[in-house]
């Protein structure tokens, strides 16, 4: 969940010259935190838009001595970055929500396949195991949570369809699914349970008759929550969750069912094996015990509130158990496709 355009370098400032580096393999010197006279690493270049990928950049590069170069955005943005890199990538690691758009790319051959970190694997995360090794799935959250306050509304739906009711006119929210990487997937989710892209389709267009109020992101929906602009959210759990430790009349319902929502990192398969070797120790390094530390605790009252992909780990107190919850797993490989269509599609009829 990321809210801005923001570029963090780690060792070095971003700048042109380093990028064009990353992207092309070559050996850094200055940008090592190594001595100079060790093999120089190449610089490992991180696209993310999750809210512990500084904790974790910097963890990653003080463990390994490899110059870790992060660029932080929203999903969107990230996306359309990758895409207009296609013939000359400059990123190693993308990491956001959603499996849909790795399917996508998966499909388009920009990933890395048939590799997987050796870990053990909760039932959860096997579910959303592709089976090609092109992605690897690094938490899991809920797309489309119902977040309320209980000072406003004391009575919450308790179905989908009670949001077409009269009763909630102009007083929903949520976020606009073309920059917020954890939306597209709660509208792929809605259309996979409603039986199709026409009844999704039907089903959002009968939200904006009813006053269905479009943001930005998991930020800018819950400010319109706290400011009493809306009285309903639908955004991802961890966002719901982590607004209550600010408020504490700030309520999080799971409606059946939930879309569950994978972070996931892919691996670009086209820069150089010595950038991949690094990929893939990003990868180990966030699942082993000393990056789930740090992913659990690099952002406290947002992304770190996932269920872990590892057994053994367990989520922060405030979770709760994920065997409470009715929730579906689509199919990335059908939705993520699709997801440049639907969102034009979204952008053209509902946030219009």
């Amino acid at each position: 969940m990321k809210r801005s355009h923001i570029y963090k370098g780690l060792a070095v400032s971003v700048v042109p010259a380093l990028l064009a580096a990353c992207g092309s393999g070559s050996a850094a010197s200055s940008t090592s935190n190594v001595s100079s006279a060790s093999t120089p690493k190449v610089p490992l270049v991180v696209y993310s838009a999750q809210g512990y990928d500084s904790a974790m950049t910097t963890a990653f590069q003080k463990a390994t001595g490899i110059p870790t170069t992060l660029v932080d955005d929203s999903t969107g943005p990230l996306l359309t970055r990758v895409q207009a890199e296609a013939s000359n990538p400059k990123w190693g690691v993308l990491w956001v929500d959603g499996d849909e758009a790795f399917a996508a790319l998966d499909q388009q051959n920009y990933l890395l396949k048939n590799w997987e970190p050796s870990v053990n694997w909760t039932s959860a995360a096997r579910s959303v195991l592709p089976k090609d090794g092109s992605y690897i799935p690094t938490g899991l959250t809920m797309a489309g949570t119902l977040v309320y306050s209980t000072s406003t509304v004391t009575t919450p739906p308790t179905s989908w369809t009670d949001l077409l009711s009269p009763t909630w006119k102009g007083a929903i929210g949520m976020n606009d699914p073309a920059v917020s990487g954890p939306t597209f997937p709660f509208v792929a989710g809605m259309m996979n349970y409603l039986g199709g892209v026409t009844q999704g389709e039907d089903f959002y267009t009968q939200l904006k008759a009813n006053g269905l109020q479009v943001f930005q992101t998991n930020g800018d929906t819950l400010h319109a929550l706290g400011t009493g602009q809306i009285k309903l959210a639908l955004i991802q759990s961890s966002a719901g969750i982590g607004a209550s430790f600010k408020d504490p009349t700030i309520k999080t319902a799971f409606l059946a069912p939930s879309t569950l929502l994978p972070g996931v990192i892919g691996i670009d398969g086209k820069v150089s094996a010595a950038e991949i070797a690094e990929a893939k120790q990003f990868v180990n390094f966030v699942l082993s015990p000393a990056g789930q530390k740090v992913q659990l605790s690099g952002d406290p009252t947002g992304d770190s509130l996932y269920w872990p992909v590892v057994q053994g780990v367990n989520p922060e107190s405030a979770v709760p158990n994920l065997a409470s919850i009715h929730y579906q797993v689509v199919d990335p490989y059908k939705w993520g496709p699709q997801e440049n269509a639907i969102n034009g599609w979204f952008t053209s009829n509902i946030v219009s």
